[in-house]
């Protein structure tokens, strides 16, 4: 996208380069496509801060999904114990980005929901 034709859609920053991450994995390695429905029709373009943000966005709901499923008892990508450890570890680098963020909060994360899932974590008892 041109970067005079429009601003950051999360922070309105403007004459940047703009992009839009559409085809990809999640953190899980399970392939996504978002621009390819018909229905999009208002896409979003982001700076190069914010499309970093929007990653730890997608990483963090994708872990805290399969989160509650496990705790729900249900068959979770967190079920096996490698997997457990490297998200616990992702929460706590997402903590940490967020943390030491010098252009204010994060338009698509709250620090403390972060906390709080990073909390969860460390009291269940990780899978065998």
């Amino acid at each position: 996208m041109d970067a005079g034709e429009a601003s950051c859609n999360a922070c309105g920053a403007a004459g940047t380069a703009l992009m839009k991450l559409s085809l990809g994995k999640d953190f899980f390695g399970r392939a996504y496509d978002r621009l390819s429905p018909s229905t999009d029709q208002s896409p979003k373009w982001y700076c190069e801060q914010c499309s970093m943000q929007k990653n730890l966005q997608r990483d963090f709901r994708d872990i805290r999904a399969e989160f509650d499923k496990l705790t729900a008892g249900h068959t979770s990508e967190l079920s096996k114990t490698e997997t457990f450890q490297r998200a616990a570890i992702r929460l706590r680098e997402i903590a940490t980005i967020l943390g030491g963020s010098t252009s204010g909060p994060s338009p698509f994360l709250a620090a403390p929901d972060v906390a709080q899932l990073i909390g969860r974590f460390q009291s269940t008892t990780m899978p065998a």
